[in-house]
């Protein structure tokens, strides 16, 4: 199992865009269109896929928003922000 993520860490650690709610690292991705973000959503899930790290996606005309923890861990480890960078990389 992995290890959960000081405070600090999850501070220095969480990457752009994104931001802490509790257990969870969220970020809104915005589109212009919404088949723009079921592409991304459809990727992000092959990539979610890859690592074995399933994150919570809410499609929304012009956004989606994903959510990231690790239940087993019981909060924030270093799979959610290497995913959320992951994430990133698709988008841009």
């Amino acid at each position: 199992m992995a290890d959960l993520l000081t405070d600090d860490e999850i501070e220095s650690k969480l990457p752009d865009g994104w931001d802490r709610e509790g257990d969870e690292i969220v970020r809104t991705y915005e589109f212009d269109a919404y088949l723009d973000g079921i592409g991304f959503a459809s990727g992000a899930g092959g990539v979610a896929e890859d690592a074995w790290h399933h994150p919570e996606m809410t499609i929304r005309w012009g956004e989606v928003e994903v959510r990231l923890t690790t239940h087993d861990a019981g909060g924030i480890t270093d799979n959610d922000i290497g995913l959320a960078e992951r994430l990133n990389e698709i988008y841009d």
